[in-house]
């Protein structure tokens, strides 16, 4: 029997599409099996199964699992060789001057934070290219956002967050890049207080997986998942 939190945008017989829900885990932790993405998914599928890409717990959006051994290999295939497309919308503090922008910078370890997992922008880093266009500005509380359409051309980890914090417009909500990183360190201590999270804004970091493309089995295949509500009704407000 299906989990009725598993929130399915497509299946078949090779390929399991999910909108994964910010703030739950891809991995399995210390919790019960719906604790994590991976969990849920054990209980739809069964135990074979292969999860293609990763989103950060915090990250809501599209997430690929493939059922067959055979769709695994192509599409680890397609990730590898880059052939695939992965579009973002992320809300970002102040109103972003550019219409659009590349945003070039490498990406290494961030040696003078207390985040174990924090990386930063550094000479000697890994290359990472992003890019993104702005859809819209708009202002909240009487606070200037805007909202982007993002797009990785690498896949380096939190790569669209450091990116966009390093040209000054981090995403809302960001516990780690934001600018005050013991947001993240009370966070995951479970002792964040209320004026923390009114600093936050959004009970999530406001960025979304929306759009998938890539190949298999010569077809080209594309999926959308929409943001969560919280997302949405920030924009609408």
């Amino acid at each position: 029997m299906a989990d009725a939190r598993l929130n399915i945008v497509f299946e078949d017989e090779r390929l399991l599409v999910l909108n994964k829900p910010a703030g739950l885990v891809c991995h399995p932790t210390k919790g019960d099996e719906y604790s994590s993405l991976v969990g849920r998914v054990r209980i739809h599928v069964g135990p074979v199964y292969h999860l293609i890409n990763r989103l950060d717990r915090e990250t809501s959006g599209l997430v690929l699992i493939a059922k067959q051994d055979t769709a695994a290999r192509a599409l680890r295939r397609a990730w590898e060789s880059r052939n695939v497309r992965k579009i973002y919308f992320a809300i970002v503090h102040g109103h972003v001057k550019e219409e659009a922008r590349t945003i070039s910078e490498p990406l290494g370890r961030d040696l003078d934070s207390h985040v174990a997992i924090k990386d930063r922008v550094r000479a000697d880093g890994l290359p990472a290219e992003t890019s993104f266009r702005v859809l819209r500005h708009l202002e909240n509380a009487g606070k200037k956002f805007s909202y982007l359409q993002v797009e990785p051309h690498s896949g380096r980890k939190h790569q669209i967050r450091i990116h966009l914090a390093h040209i000054g417009h981090p995403i809302v909500g960001d516990k780690i890049y934001g600018g005050d990183e013991m947001l993240y360190i009370d966070f995951i201590a479970d002792r964040l207080t209320d004026a923390q999270r009114d600093k936050l804004v959004l009970p999530h970091h406001a960025l979304h997986a929306q759009r998938l493309e890539f190949p298999l089995q010569n077809q080209r295949l594309a999926f959308e998942a929409p943001p969560e509500p919280w997302f949405a009704k920030f924009l609408e407000a």
